[in-house]
């Protein structure tokens, strides 16, 4: 069973890629070995930077990953080193990673400028990398980018190579650290995945096999653990203690821990889908209530403007009426006008009487019409005789007396007014005929 398990663990290790290598999190119940003692090889030209070694994990146990020099993958960019640290029931490895600060390392002194907290060894200026000699071994004649400023914590001896749990560095982020673990990280390169697998597959780099003391503890350049730039370590950090577990218990563990890593993404993983559909509801949602807010002010906007032609039509039709009904009421009253105008004076008469004394008597009486009446019937023909007599004539001649005006003082009297009820009837054309008469009794009388 123990065997089925290494296997296991062997093969789920290797099916990792190698870019995500050095990000594993990989979670053990041991703690990991003490840092070993070894010099910096030099730097092999301008632009590299250090990297320290460290304790990597594999179905073996513990591997010594050398450490090297390596081009960062952006000018500016510092590496800040992973560390092993306690996570209360068993140690996690945090993976390193490159940024524009050195964040928190677990405050583990790796040496040669990374004394626990921040970074010593050198800094970017002008799109070029300083190096300090008190941390660097640097051929000054090859590499004149150098200064020196004295380490602070130079002569530290603790090789403690994790934080937390029994023994371990008890240090935690600073403020400036955690502004640094916020910010935008580039993971481990390709030569630098591609430098812990080659390690990984190194039986001398095993804890167990080199009792701490690997004889590649540092190489000029990644991947080459042999040459003129491989350094040896020169003891190691502390006196080696193999783990008082069973190997494959602990193998188990890791495995373990593996699984309950792998849980964790996954739930991660799920709670991520979770959060993303959620947010694509709500975007949604927003998206159809901005559109239904549209529809909604563009009907409203149509009504308005239907409301508007609706009052401009009302005011149209108002004004239409009024302007009818003004023409009309001109029309009538023009009507009106000429139905006065067309209209017979009548009721002037009236003022007969009043001017009665200007006019001539004779005229003016309606006594002697009836006289006419008797012309017109053709069977008392003797009687024109006596209608042909000019006796009935003084009256004229009394007309042009002035004398007589008082007479219409008796004309005003309502006595005399039915005779205009004879002159109302058809006989008044007659009358002409009765002016006429004179000639005719002219010419009876001459017979």
């Amino acid at each position: 069973m123990r065997i089925t398990r290494l296997l296991l663990l062997t093969l789920l290790i290797l099916a990792i890629p190698a870019a995500a290598f050095a990000q594993l999190v990989v979670s053990v119940a041991i703690a990991p070995p003490a840092l070993p003692v070894y010099v910096q090889p030099m730097a092999p030209d301008a632009g590299y930077l250090w990297t320290p070694g460290y304790w990597g994990y594999a179905g073996e146990g513990y591997f010594w990953v050398p450490g090297t020099w390596i081009q960062p993958p952006t000018v500016g960019l510092l590496w800040t080193p992973g560390y092993w640290g306690w996570g209360g029931s068993a140690f996690a490895w945090n993976g390193g990673y490159w940024g524009q600060q050195v964040g928190f390392y677990g405050g583990v002194n790796y040496g040669y400028g990374y004394g626990g907290v921040g970074y010593q060894g050198g800094r970017w200026q002008n799109g070029q990398f300083y190096y300090n000699r008190a941390a660097n071994n640097v051929n000054v004649t090859n590499v004149h980018n150098v200064y020196n400023t004295t380490l602070i914590n130079n002569t530290a001896v603790n090789h403690v190579s994790y934080n937390g749990g029994a023994g371990g560095v008890t240090a935690r982020p600073t403020a400036a650290e955690e502004t640094a673990s916020r910010e935008q990280h580039t993971p481990a390169t390709s030569l630098q995945t591609q430098h812990e697998r080659t390690a990984s597959t190194n039986h001398a780099l095993l804890a167990s096999v080199n009792h701490g003391k690997p004889a590649i503890a540092a190489t000029a350049k990644p991947g080459e653990f042999s040459g003129q730039g491989v350094v040896a370590a020169k003891q190691a950090g502390a006196t080696y203690k193999a783990p008082a577990n069973n190997a494959a218990e602990t193998k188990a563990a890791a495995a373990k821990a593996t699984e309950n890593k792998t849980a964790e993404n996954n739930k991660a993983a799920e709670t991520k889908a979770t959060e993303n559909k959620a947010a694509e509801n709500n975007k949604a949602a927003e998206t159809k209530a901005t559109e239904n807010k549209a529809a909604e002010n563009n009907a409203a906007a149509s009504r308005a403007t239907e409301n508007k032609a609706a009052e401009n039509k009302a005011a149209e039709n108002h004004a239409a009426a009024t302007k009818a009904t003004e023409n009309k009421a001109a029309e009538n009253k023009a009507a009106a006008a000429r139905t006065n105008e067309s209209k017979p004076a009548a009721p002037k008469p009236a003022r007969a009487p009043a001017e009665s004394a200007k006019e001539p008597t004779a005229h003016a009486q309606p006594a002697a019409r009836p006289a006419t009446a008797a012309h017109a019937q053709p069977a008392p023909r003797p009687a024109p005789a006596t209608h042909a007599q000019p006796a009935p004539r003084p009256a004229t001649a009394a007309k042009a007396q002035p004398a007589s005006r008082p007479a219409p003082a008796a004309h005003a009297q309502p006595a005399p007014r039915p005779a205009p009820a004879a002159h109302a009837e058809p006989a008044p054309h007659p009358a002409a005929a009765v002016h006429a008469q004179p000639e005719k009794a002219a010419h009876t009388s001459g017979g």
